[in-house]
């Protein structure tokens, strides 16, 4: 049974210390900084709520438009006119008024923020001194993360790793896109060791060792540096948790989340008060079923999938896609005049029946042990290692093809395309 620890932090409303004795008197319902970060309980909800920054139970978290609508992949989707703002990154003639920018930074800075303050704080808190230190590892990582994906979005921004304790945290120039990545590299290093490779019962889902690992392999390959990407890549296999799921489907089934290919997964559960649901499920579904048709694949983007002589697809396509002809949800099928495009994201489609609109408890993916084989390949072959890279490019094609109720006979592997080659010239 999957649990679920991303929970709001409704009791611990953090407020700025009274200036006067004048009321001397607690506050009711809430807290203030010299009342919190002072027990377990305290550093458990603090870290819960980073976590709550870092899923999609807010539409605020916006990672899909820059992810998927702004690449070659998706285009915006939905009824004409409608989220234009979308339609302007999509274009690349947005304005620095952007909404969904604007949604975005906000966002992220609120779980740096978060972040932030338990790191201040917590390293004071009187509690199991290992569980300390893994809540700790955990909010570095969470930091390590927004920053991430907020450099990759913006570039130079302003690195924020206090809270706004005076105007000189609050009022931070820009840093350059190096020293935003030299924070990220450290806030992981920290972090992998002191947190747990694996969790039980309520705490499955938090940041592991292999996730500190595989996020600062990503940052090392974005970053061109092949040998280091290979080094963290090592410190992952070495823990001898991850391999991939037989069907690759599996990854992205609400049955079959945080399985062995999983290295972070941000979790979601339905029907809880508060809401802890994931809001994906309407984003993305059809409109007449209740959805909005956001983020509609390009044809393009399905062209990529290979296909045997018999035109079979690579059985990932119709995981991944919703197009004409194939089975859909509850027994229906797909049909392209659901989008403008023919096709829907299917990967993070689940039923919105059952009072579940914008409440899904269907897990966000972000990192899977497919991820760090593919990065290994890459590596490799920008290291002039190709024979290497095939091993590992090899073994995620193998289960692409053996992941589907029928026969998908498709080219062999092969070799590296040239085109792909790294010039050493």
């Amino acid at each position: 049974m999957k649990r679920v620890y991303s929970i709001l932090l409704t009791a611990a409303v953090l407020l700025p210390t009274a200036c006067s004795d004048f009321l001397d008197e607690q506050l009711q319902g809430t807290y203030s900084n010299a009342t919190f970060y002072k027990t377990e309980a305290h550093a458990l909800l603090a870290v819960n709520a980073i976590y709550n920054v870092a899923s999609f139970v807010s539409t605020d978290n916006d990672l899909w438009v820059f992810g998927d609508i702004a690449s070659d992949d998706a285009a915006k989707g939905g009824q004409a006119g409608d989220q234009t703002d979308i339609q302007y990154i999509d274009d690349f003639t947005y304005l620095r008024n952007n909404s969904y920018l604007e949604k975005f930074w906000k966002h992220y800075y609120e779980g740096i923020s978060r972040a932030n303050y338990l790191l201040y704080y917590g390293s004071n808190i009187d509690m199991d001194v290992t569980l300390r230190n893994r809540v700790l590892g955990e909010a570095k990582f969470l930091r390590a993360y927004f920053y991430f994906n907020l450099v990759n979005v913006f570039g130079e921004i302003p690195l924020k790793l206090m809270p706004p304790i005076n105007s000189d945290e609050i009022n931070k120039p820009l840093s350059s896109v190096d020293a935003v990545y030299t924070q990220i590299i450290k806030d992981l290093e920290e972090a992998a060791p002191v947190l747990d490779n694996t969790y039980t019962g309520m705490d499955v889902g938090r940041v592991t060792t292999g996730a500190a690992y595989g996020l600062l392999a990503k940052v090392h390959l974005y970053r061109g540096e092949w040998q280091g990407t290979l080094d963290v890549i090592d410190q992952v296999d070495a823990l001898g948790l991850y391999s991939l799921q037989p069907v690759y489907q599996n990854n992205f089934l609400d049955s079959t989340q945080n399985n062995s290919e999983s290295l972070f997964e941000l979790q979601h559960l339905s029907l809880q008060t508060p809401k802890l649901g994931s809001h994906l499920n309407q984003w993305f579904a059809e409109v007449p079923g209740n959805g909005y048709g956001f983020n509609v694949p390009l044809q393009d983007f399905v062209n990529e999938f290979e296909r045997t002589e018999a035109d079979v697809a690579d059985p990932r396509l119709d995981y991944t896609v919703g197009r004409e002809g194939q089975p859909w949800v509850l027994g229906t099928t797909f049909d392209p005049g659901w989008s403008a495009t023919g096709y829907l994201v299917r990967k993070h489609r689940q039923s919105i029946a059952q009072n579940l609109v914008g409440d899904a408890g269907l897990n966000y993916v972000y990192l899977r042990y497919a991820d760090i084989l593919l990065m290994k390949a890459e590596a490799l072959n920008e290291l002039s290692r190709p024979a290497e890279a095939l091993v590992p490019l090899n073994a995620v094609r193998k289960r692409a093809r053996e992941s589907y109720l029928y026969d998908t006979t498709l080219p062999g592997y092969g070799a590296i395309p040239e085109a792909l080659l790294p010039d050493v010239s």
